[in-house]
């Protein structure tokens, strides 16, 4: 008895949290009026209509490739620079390694929210001082993507270098590795599983990021998939079987791409986490 109310019990929550994905989806097909009648109730008419005027106001196949190329280039370069921060400070132990990789770890703790109008001013001061683009363009933008994930990045690799033997690096020293060689032919291939999670958590960080985009791009040519879905929701109306046929072609990406990758999520956070 009491096994069949938990089973109730949870496939009631599971039934309220898929509630919005069911809300998105039956909206993204009625009309307005439609809409408005009913929000739970089911379309008269399953239409793609919605889906390819969105498509056509959002600009889709080239907010598709912004982000994809946005978020492609950061991920690359958060791999390469977070696992030899953390191969190094995990190698060398003394207080200046600790408090560098306790500073990595305290940038995961501060909000986004505390750090985004300093960070704007200082961006805007570098392209003013400097002559460097740091806002509008997606340089820039992958440049600020690169620092704040760069935090959990350095503590996942961190974690699972500390359980690669110390011997291995030693033995292709004596062979007379180089530090470089020791790093890309014996660290990095054995860091394949956190490599593997610290890429899904970023891609699904940047891809689904839409506050950053929205205060380093202004033109609409450089806009990404969340920042155009935002051209439905205008000041005084707001289109909502546009805006959720949107939001629907959003997360179709990056849902598959989750549903390929979840195993490697749970394995790869704890391995890294327990090692």
């Amino acid at each position: 008895m009491y096994k069949w109310i938990k089973e109730v019990l949870l496939v009631s929550m599971g039934l309220v949290f898929l509630s919005p994905i069911y809300i998105m989806l039956v909206n993204s097909f009625k009309n307005r009026q439609e809409l408005y009648d009913n929000v739970l109730a089911f379309p008269q008419e399953f239409s793609f209509q919605y889906y390819i005027e969105a498509m056509n106001r959002m600009n889709f196949f080239n907010a598709f490739k912004n982000s994809l190329f946005i978020t492609i280039i950061s991920v690359f370069f958060i791999v390469i620079l977070a696992s030899m921060t953390a191969w190094m400070l995990a190698r060398t132990d003394n207080k200046i390694s600790k408090i560098i990789f306790m500073s990595f770890i305290a940038t995961m703790l501060i909000p986004f929210q505390t750090l985004m109008m300093p960070l704007i001013q200082f961006m805007d001061l570098i392209r003013n001082t400097l002559n460097i683009p740091m806002l509008n363009t997606h340089g820039g933008l992958i440049f600020m993507h690169i620092g704040f994930n760069s935090g959990m990045a350095v503590f996942l690799y961190h974690g699972f270098v500390k359980s690669i033997p110390l011997s291995l690096e030693e033995a292709a020293t004596i062979d007379g590795c180089s530090k470089f060689g020791i790093f890309w032919r014996i660290v990095f291939p054995m860091l394949k599983p956190i490599t593997m999670t610290v890429i899904i958590l970023n891609v699904i960080s940047i891809w689904n990021d839409y506050l950053l985009p929205s205060l380093a791009l202004t033109d609409r040519g450089l806009r990404t998939i969340p920042l155009s879905t935002f051209y439905f929701f205008g000041e005084f109306t707001i289109q909502w079987n546009l805006a959720m046929a949107g939001l629907t072609l959003t997360i179709i990406p990056i849902v598959i791409f989750y549903a390929f990758a979840q195993k490697q999520i749970i394995k790869g956070v704890s391995d890294g986490a327990v090692k």
